[in-house]
């Protein structure tokens, strides 16, 4: 049966530091369409968690409703999972994150789940900093309900039918920098030497780190016209520069002129080629990242790559201030400290 995916896997694939090949980090086959930018994104994920060694049962994805919120069942299929309801992915994550702070969380979603039914959901999201991925895949269209235009299709886009969308975008990464997220990208689902590191980067991150990928559909919206296709996007493409993740040691810094390129040798002995794109953009400063997209919007561009990070900002956790272990490894004791306590904290809010 063509939905079922074999279990033989060559005996010499590469192992992580667990002793894992990619076999174990994979889920089911994708029913979604051929050449979907989702089934690329998910393949980045899968990539991402095997590098950095990650054991899938420590791994929870929620998702809402859409063709995107269908992709977890593709990637991690020994991790958990939880498909909720339209928009509701937020808080069905923070309910989850809030219980066991010890996981790594990835929350899926679509420019319809996000940037129209779960656009509150997205905000307060952001203004808790809850530690996890979010990811959006973002295809400009509803593919689930035949393509009409989703509230991230740019104006002046052509549908398939040919309809051109008169209404402004809801532009998510520019949003999500407004908001306060503490770490924001942007990349294209065709560009895996990309996004992979910025999907390890954001695994890493203590605090919301929100990736928007332009994911183009193939059924509905690949066409002439579209902004949202494959040959729109790879002729738009404005990459902050060339970046790779490196797992923390020693620090390694680098100086040199914006518009040039240098060679930083890694812990391993290997060479990272750097450029610096511009001197007026710095992913450390809000108002330079919103600068830097605006100008790009302005040239009809899609800027790419690590937009604005922030890590000095305390995650959901640190500004509840939580007990230092996940709610369930307390014991009795803790959870029932007795009436005594209770006493104490009705008195103290009296």
């Amino acid at each position: 049966m063509t939905y079922l995916k074999p279990l033989f896997r060559h005996p010499k694939l590469p192992k992580n530091k667990l002793g894992y090949t990619l076999k174990e980090y994979e889920g089911t086959i994708s029913t979604l369409c051929a050449g979907c930018g989702h089934d690329s994104i998910s393949a980045t994920i899968v990539q991402a968690c095997f590098e950095l060694s990650i054991e899938p049962h420590l791994v929870a994805k929620i998702s809402g409703i859409g063709c995107s919120s269908k992709t977890p069942a593709y990637f991690l299929g020994n991790s958990h999972g939880f498909n909720s309801v339209h928009g509701r992915m937020p808080s069905v994550a923070t309910g989850a994150n809030l219980a066991n702070k010890n996981m790594v969380y990835f929350g899926v979603s679509g420019d319809g789940d996000t940037a129209s039914i779960g656009m509150g959901q997205f905000v307060h999201v952001i203004r808790r900093n809850l530690n996890m991925v979010y990811i959006v895949m973002n295809n400009g269209c509803y593919g689930l309900t035949k393509g009409q235009d989703s509230a991230t299709a740019d104006v002046g886009s052509a549908s398939k039918s040919g309809h051109i969308n008169p209404f402004q975008p809801v532009d998510l990464a520019s949003l999500a920098v407004e908001l306060g997220a503490t770490f924001v990208a942007q990349s294209f689902s065709g560009d895996k030497q990309q996004l992979v590191p910025l999907i390890k980067a954001a695994i890493q991150h203590k605090g919301l780190a929100f990736i928007n990928v332009m994911s183009p559909c193939v059924t509905f919206n690949n066409n002439p016209g579209s902004t949202k296709s494959y040959d729109y996007v790879r002729e738009h493409m404005q990459a902050t520069g060339t970046l790779d993740f490196v797992p923390e040691r020693e620090a390694i810094k680098a100086e040199y002129a914006a518009g040039t390129d240098t060679a930083v040798s890694l812990h391993d002995g290997t060479v990272m080629r750097l450029h610096k794109l511009a001197p007026e953009w710095n992913p450390e400063d809000r108002l330079s990242a919103v600068n830097a997209m605006q100008q790009a919007r302005a040239k009809n561009e899609i800027l790419t790559g690590l937009l604005y990070i922030n890590t000095e900002f305390g995650d959901l956790h640190d500004i509840l201030k939580t007990s230092e272990g996940a709610f369930n490894t307390l014991g009795e004791k803790a959870l029932c400290p007795g009436e005594e306590q209770l006493q104490a904290i009705n008195a103290s809010l009296r």
